[in-house]
Parts: C-alpha cells; structure tokens; sequence
C-alpha cells in the first residue's frame, strides 16, 4: 500500500481550505497513492470556542457537501481518502473522521471518544462524544480510527488492541504552548511518548497534524508519522512544513491486490 500523508496549512478561509484537500488528494494519485490521510478537523481547523453559535457553523453533516466533495475527488482518482471532520448532526457537534472508498462511498465513520476537544464546561448536549470503534474491512486491510487525545486514553487503546485493526488512522491537531515549531522538543519529548502509545494499541499507525498560525489555533505545528504496531517510528515528516510524507507499506498478510 502506498500512503500519502498529507500536512496542510489551514486558515480561516474553508474554502481555500477545501480547495487545498482536494489539490492534494490529486498529487498523492499523480504518486500512485492507494490511500491519502488528512488531519483532524482539516476543513476548518480546530478553532471551536465552546459557544454553539460560533462553533456549529463550522460543523458540516455526513455524509454532507464536504464529504460529497471528497467523494468525488477518491471516485476520480481511485483512491481511499481519509480526514477529520467538525461533524454537525442538528444541534449537536462531533469531532470525527471519516474514510472515503475509491467508488466514493463512505466505508467507515468515527467520532471521536476522548472529551478533550473542548472544554471541561462546554454544554453537553452540544458537544457530544462517540461510543463506538467501528473497524472498515478493505481490499487494503482492515481500518479503525482514534483521533487525537483518543491515543491517551487507556480503555480507547486497550479496545483498539482487541479490534486488532491492519490499519489505525490517527488525525490529529497539537500545538505547543508558545506557538513554536519546535523539532527539538518533539523529537525529545513527544515522539516517544506518542510511540509508546502506538506500541499499547499494536497496530501500524498513520498520522498526520496541520500547520496554523498562532493566531488561529494556538499554532498547529504540523508534522507526520508512521509507527509501527510495537513501536518503531517507520517514517516521518518535519514539523514546520506544509507538505506530505508519501510511503509504501507492506500489505496485511493475504492482502496482495491493489485496491478495487
């Protein structure tokens, strides 16, 4: 399997944002990548303020225009694509992700377990939280998604681990404190630990953060990672830099056709 992992820049303008996906969803096909991985919440940004009337415009339902758009984008270049999603049902709000299958058809849907995605006293019946974790079965293997602090919650990966997905996607949106895109730091501080994390759910792991600026999110400082199920990090690419980390991955055992 070929991976493209994309590191966007968002900004404020969705549109652009948008525009940008798809752009890049057709440079991983021009690749030869089977599949294409977006961040968390990549359309928007994770800029929610826990007041519904800012934040649920930045939702968009699913299957909805966004994922109407993604679709089109797999179905033309025959190719899995995966991304993070502010998911808006009603009057309720989600952090989730969403994978796209080649024929365009929504093969696996996630919202995200973790409650950190905003704060401790945003309305609850607003911000929700999903329960389950759906795996997708592919011609590529078998696919789950956990999203950002989902990873550092030990009943999500204990889970994760009796699923034994081929496969786990993991968007996600961090920032340091200061804004800074500190290479240094990660490398020191953050890359074991998410490492570690990846070994206790013992699956390969994609993922993939994108660049903000300071003023929009605190500062997304960007960066891309495959680690493998005990803990080896395979590939990865810089923080600091829009771009996207393309790879090949050995199929699951049984798994020797591309997909169809």
């Amino acid at each position: 399997m070929k991976a493209a992992l994309v590191v966007p820049q968002v900004a404020h303008d969705v549109s652009a944002n948008l525009a940008g996906i798809i752009n890049a969803i057709h440079q991983a096909a021009g690749q030869g990548a089977d599949l294409v991985l977006f961040p968390e919440a990549v359309v928007t940004g994770l800029r929610n303020e826990d007041d519904p009337a800012h934040d649920l415009p930045l939702g968009d339902p699913i299957p909805g225009p966004v994922t109407m758009r993604l679709a089109e984008a797999a179905r033309a270049d025959s190719l899995y694509v995966a991304a993070g999603l502010l998911e808006r049902n009603g009057d309720m709000l989600y952090d989730s992700a969403v994978l796209i299958a080649p024929d365009g058809e929504i093969a696996l849907r996630y919202r995200r377990i973790d409650p950190h995605w905003h704060g401790p006293r945003a309305d609850p019946s607003v911000y929700r939280e999903g329960l389950d974790l759906p795996v997708a079965h592919t011609p590529l293997g078998s696919f789950a998604f956990v999203i950002c602090g989902d990873l550092f919650d030990d009943d999500i990966v204990a889970r994760v681990r009796q699923l034994k997905p081929d496969w786990l996607l993991f968007p996600f949106a961090r920032c340091f404190d200061d804004g800074s895109y500190d290479q240094e730091r990660w490398d020191r501080e953050e890359k074991p630990v998410y490492a570690e994390r990846v070994a206790s759910a013992g699956a390969v792991t994609l993922m993939a953060n994108y660049l903000a600026d300071r003023a929009f999110d605190g500062g997304s400082f960007g960066g891309a990672m495959v680690v493998s199920g005990d803990g080896e990090v395979i590939a990865a690419y810089p923080l600091g830099r829009p771009g996207m980390l393309v790879l090949d991955l050995p199929l699951p055992s049984g798994f020797t056709d591309r997909q169809a």
